[in-house]
C-alpha cells in the first residue's frame, strides 16, 4: 500500500537493501554520534521538524558519497532510490526547500562538530593513530566580486593623504573662527563645535543656491569624518592581510591554481587545507592566509582542540 508522500512500502522493506551495503554502515556509524549541536541549531518553538535533524544529516551525507550534491536531486532521491528511503526510516521524504534550507541554515552550526567527532570514532576504532599527518592544500574562489577589492597598501597611501587635508583644514577653520584644534583633536568633537557656530543660519541646497561659509565648512568636514570611519573600519577588516572583498570581507586576494584566462589575475578566494592519515580525512581549515607557512601551525591547533590529539 501507499503511505505519506506516496512512499511504496511492501513487506519485508528491511531485506531489500543488501547486508553489506554501504549504507547500513553508514547508517550505524551516524547513529552513535551525538546531535545536540544540531538540534540546538533549531528553535524549541513550532513543531518537530520532519525528517528529523539526524536523518537529514544521514541523507546529506550519504547523498555526498554518491555524489548527489543538488536539492531538487537528493529530493528526488529520497522519493525513488531505496537506499534513501531505507535511511529515511518511514519519515517523510524532503522537499528541495527542506534539503537548502538544513545544508546552508541549520548545518553549518554543528558541521565541524559532527565532523571532528567522526574522527574521533575513526581513532576509537583503531583506522586511524594520530601519528602521521599528510596536509596538503588548495585555493577555492570565494562567491565575490572580483572587482571589490580594498588593498592595505592603497588605504594606508589615502589615509595619509587624509590626514594632511585635515590638518590643512583645521590650520584654516583655526585662523578664521579663533578655535584651538590640532591633528590630535578628533573630528567629531570639531564637527560639534562647527554646527554650534552655525547655529541660526539656514542651510540651503540645489542648484541655483548659494551656500554659506560655515555650510561649505561643515559639509566638508562630514566628508572626511566618512572616510576616516571608513579608513579604519577597513584597517580592522585586514587583521595583518594586504587585501579582502568588500561583498566578502574573509576573503583575500590571491592567484588561484586554476587559471582559466591564463593572465595571473588575482582573485577572491580561501586557501584551504586538508590534513590527511591513513587515506582519511582527519583535519580541514579554511584559511585567508595566502601562504602555507601561516596555516599549518591553526591547523594542528584546531585538531588538536577537537580531538585531543595532534
Amino acid at each position: 500500500m501507499y503511505g505519506r508522500n506516496n512512499q511504496l512500502k511492501f513487506a519485508g522493506f528491511e531485506n531489500v537493501v543488501l547486508a553489506d551495503d554501504k549504507v547500513r554502515l553508514l547508517d550505524e556509524v551516524l547513529e552513535g554520534m551525538d546531535y545536540a549541536t544540531l538540534y540546538r541549531a533549531y528553535s524549541e518553538d513550532g513543531r518537530p521538524p520532519k525528517p528529523s535533524p539526524k536523518t537529514m544529516f544521514k541523507i546529506m551525507v550519504y547523498a555526498n558519497s554518491e555524489r548527489i550534491y543538488s536539492s531538487r536531486d537528493i529530493s528526488k532521491a529520497c522519493q525513488r532510490d531505496v537506499n534513501f528511503m531505507w535511511l529515511l526510516n518511514d519519515e517523510p521524504a524532503p522537499s528541495h526547500n527542506t534539503v537548502n534550507r538544513f545544508r546552508n541554515k541549520y548545518l553549518p552550526e554543528a558541521a565541524e562538530d559532527l565532523f571532528y567527532q567522526l574522527v574521533r570514532h575513526l581513532y576509537e576504532v583503531g583506522e586511524i593513530n594520530f601519528e602521521h599527518l599528510f596536509v596538503d592544500g588548495t585555493k577555492i574562489e570565494a562567491n565575490a566580486n572580483k572587482y571589490t577589492f580594498v588593498w592595505r597598501k592603497s588605504t594606508n597611501k589615502f589615509q595619509t593623504r587624509l590626514k594632511d587635508k585635515v590638518c590643512a583644514f583645521l590650520q584654516k577653520i583655526n585662523k578664521d573662527y579663533e578655535y584651538s584644534f590640532d591633528e590630535g583633536t578628533p573630528l567629531v568633537k570639531v564637527l560639534e563645535a562647527l554646527n554650534k557656530k552655525a547655529h541660526g543660519v539656514k542651510f540651503v541646497h540645489g542648484k541655483g543656491k548659494r551656500k554659506s561659509e560655515i555650510q561649505r565648512r561643515i559639509e566638508e568636514l562630514v566628508g572626511y569624518v566618512a572616510r576616516e570611519e571608513k579608513y579604519e573600519r577597513y584597517n580592522a577588516t585586514f587583521k595583518g592581510r594586504n587585501s579582502f572583498s568588500k561583498t566578502d570581507p574573509d576573503a583575500t586576494f590571491m592567484h588561484m591554481k586554476e587559471d582559466h584566462m591564463r593572465n595571473g589575475q588575482l582573485k577572491p578566494g580561501y586557501n584551504v587545507q586538508i590534513g590527511v592519515e591513513s587515506e582519511y580525512i582527519t583535519g580541514v581549515g579554511i584559511f585567508s592566509e595566502r601562504n602555507d607557512l601561516y596555516t599549518l601551525v591553526p591547523l594542528l591547533q584546531r585538531m588538536e582542540s577537537q580531538t585531543g590529539k595532534v
